[in-house]
């Protein structure tokens, strides 16, 4: 097995050559962004064109924003000669040239960074040596060699990679371009067209691996995207403001980030769960097509049109015949619209009929006038999503008529509101109605597709949410990340299959992580107790780090004695409780600066100590975590023991478990 060189042990002059390149790299780094910001936008011509190209220009220079406690690379290949490239090429985070346009560091997503992350002593890809680099802060104080070409030499675990994937963390989430794995390199460099579904295990990496397939996909296609688009979704603002620093730290600062409320409406009147699961069933979509075309009535007149001495006459069962063609064969408003333009074409056939020459203008003109556009609110009348939302859920006929037998009567009778709300003006939406909404404005008129689409903790979203965020990426394609035992929802999804199909990308090809760099494997074999019943046919994760002595059950602990074993220790703090806890617990904490999670209003890096709502967790990591009672977790919801599932697996380097009552019995064994 080779030696790795590692302080204290490498040559000084040696370091100091890779110190020096850092310093020239990021003097031309400044040098870069010093240029880009003496550009002006004045040599556009006119002002529209000046007004893109500023932006354009700002985004250029927040892009080559330097961060000095960043590195600006963490990788070098000394490469074979043979092709036109550098024989040493240094691997970082974006591209720095010097003012003659040498190359200092390529960025990692280049074709041939790629070898930093897939080359190996059996594969070399024309690399003969692999130097990782440690920091400290942003000083570079060590490297560490591989030799790659040498063949057929396995190399031992590296100690600088390790030591950054177990680096203690504080504030929002980190990129990881210098730990990507093989396995997770080969889902970031997945082609545009590909949609992929990663189906990850705790502490694998999968929602960073889905950010950095963003970041990837917006280097390799940039012109492209830059018109359709890039977009995150997650599950609630907090983890929206824990991930938030990671693209930017790329380089990448357009790129919206949301959540499914944030998208369709941020609607959040309560709702009974099992009224939730009807609403979230894709047996809806057909439900509210049927509704919404119910009102387009049968014409039971025809179309008197006068102009000056004439009247233009258009027969009833034209009128029929017109209304019949359009029908489902268009958009809803699109439908109405034409309607109009073929009542008004009719006329003019009349009038070229008395020998006059009507021309587009006077079509235009009928198709605006009194009578058509009262024939035609009579017949196709103008509508809002929540106009027929509100009668569907309001009148039980018109429920019954819509439904016929996608639904059971017993779900219509869920679905119809106990007392109705006076109109769809005053009526108080839930979360579901939401994506009810949503569907029947695609039907009005069609949603703009996203060039890519990234959707994380996807098995926590209902088949109609997919489709409406299917919607969002007709014409792209998606990134799917989420864990199927951490579904929490009362719909949550056992199938990437049944996932894929809803969002309208059934060729989308799944992939798992199973192996885990960040969460101990004490901790996570603690948890994966849990599985066989909350995910029986998903196979137990495995982690790299054994985290000896990481975990801790204590009956009857004191939740301000672990808080203040955990401060004492390096790292940020999680105390997960149960929601109704949360101020309980916040005050057996007074006198510990500390800080309780917010959905709406986080609070980043305030204070080590958060107090996290188990309902909050999803998605979020912290170096030690408490998690108070258990079983109040696992009792507050249906799904509460995958909830917990989800609570147990967001520690990197501790766990403690604090109960007064019995633990769940699958914990016990």
């Amino acid at each position: 097995m080779p030696t790795h060189q590692l302080a204290p042990d490498i040559p000084a002059d040696v370091l100091a050559a890779e110190q020096r390149h850092l310093a020239e790299s990021r003097a031309a780094l400044t040098a870069m962004r010093a240029h880009a910001q003496s550009l002006s936008a004045d040599a556009a011509g006119d002002w529209v064109s000046q007004q893109i190209l500023q932006s354009l220009l700002d985004q250029r220079v927040a892009a080559l924003a330097d961060h000095p406690d960043t590195p600006l690379f963490f990788g070098r290949l000394d490469r074979e000669s043979g092709d036109d490239l550098p024989g040493t090429i240094y691997v970082g985070r974006r591209h720095v040239h010097d003012g003659h346009s040498k190359p200092l560091v390529i960025d990692w997503r280049a074709p041939v960074s790629r070898a930093f992350y897939q080359a190996s002593p059996a594969e070399p890809m024309g690399v003969v040596r692999r130097r990782r680099f440690g920091y400290h802060g942003g000083t570079l104080t060590a490297y560490e060699d591989e030799p790659l070409g040498e063949g057929g030499v396995e190399l031992g675990p590296s100690k600088i990679l390790t030591e950054e994937i177990e680096r203690p963390r504080t504030g929002p989430m980190r990129d990881i371009v210098a730990t990507i794995q093989p396995d997770q390199d080969e889902i970031v460099r997945s082609g545009l067209a590909q949609t992929v579904c990663v189906q990850g295990a705790p502490g694998t990496g999968k929602t960073a691996v889905g950010l950095h397939r963003a970041a990837y996909l917006l280097f390799t296609h940039r012109e492209r995207l830059a018109r359709s688009g890039v977009m995150i979704v997650g599950p609630n603002r907090a983890f929206l403001s824990y991930i938030s620093s990671v693209l930017p730290a790329l380089g990448e600062v357009k790129v919206d980030q949301t959540t499914v409320a944030g998208l369709l409406g941020e609607h959040a009147a309560p709702e009974d769960p099992l009224v939730a699961a009807v609403k979230g069933d894709a047996r809806m979509a057909a439900v509210l097509e049927r509704a919404l075309w119910l009102h387009i009535t049968k014409p039971e007149e025809g179309l008197v049109f006068t102009k000056g001495a004439y009247r233009y006459r258009v027969a009833d069962h034209e009128v029929r015949e017109i209304v019949a063609s359009l029908r489902g064969t268009t958009r809803y408003l699109p439908g109405r619209a034409a309607l109009a333009q073929r009542l008004a074409h009719m006329v003019l056939v009349r009038m070229e009929q008395r020998g006059e020459s009507p021309d587009d203008r006077v079509q235009d003109a009928v198709a605006r006038s009194k009578p058509v556009k009262q024939l035609v609110d009579a017949v196709w009348p103008k509508l809002t999503p929540e106009q027929v939302l509100h009668r569907l859920l309001a009148e039980p006929e018109f429920l019954a008529r819509a439904a016929r037998s996608e639904l059971s009567p017993e779900e219509q009778s869920l679905l119809l509101w106990p007392k109705p709300y006076r109109s769809h003006k005053s009526a108080k939406w839930s979360a579901a109605d939401a994506a009810l909404l949503d569907e029947l404005r695609d039907l009005m008129e069609r949603t703009p597709s996203l060039g890519h689409l990234v959707v994380d903790e996807a098995q926590d979203l209902s088949e109609m949410q997919l489709r409406a965020l299917g919607r969002r990426c007709r014409n792209g394609s998606a990134t799917v990340l989420g864990d199927l035992a951490q579904g929490t929802t009362p719909w949550s999804t056992s199938s990437w299959q049944t996932v894929l199909q809803h969002l309208g990308q059934a060729e989308g090809e799944v992939t798992e992580l199973t192996l885990g760099f960040r969460v101990p494997r004490e901790v996570l074999d603690f948890a994966a107790r849990l599985l066989p019943s909350i995910a029986p046919g998903l196979a137990a994760p495995r982690s790299l780090r054994p985290g000896a002595g990481s975990l801790s059950i204590r009956p009857g602990g004191s939740v301000a004695q672990a808080a203040d074993a955990a401060l004492a220790q390096e790292g940020s703090i999680g105390v997960i409780v149960p929601d109704a806890l949360v101020g309980e617990v916040s005050r057996a904490l007074s006198g510990r600066p500390h800080t309780v999670l917010d959905p709406d209003a986080p609070e980043e890096g305030e204070h080590r100590l958060l107090v996290v709502p188990a309902t909050l967790a999803k998605g979020l990591e912290y170096d030690h975590v408490i998690v108070v009672e258990p079983a109040d977790i696992v009792a507050a919801e249906p799904r509460g023991l995958a909830r917990l599932y989800v609570v147990l697996t967001r520690a990197v380097t501790s766990l403690t478990v604090l109960h007064d009552k019995p633990l769940p019995a699958q914990l016990a064994m």
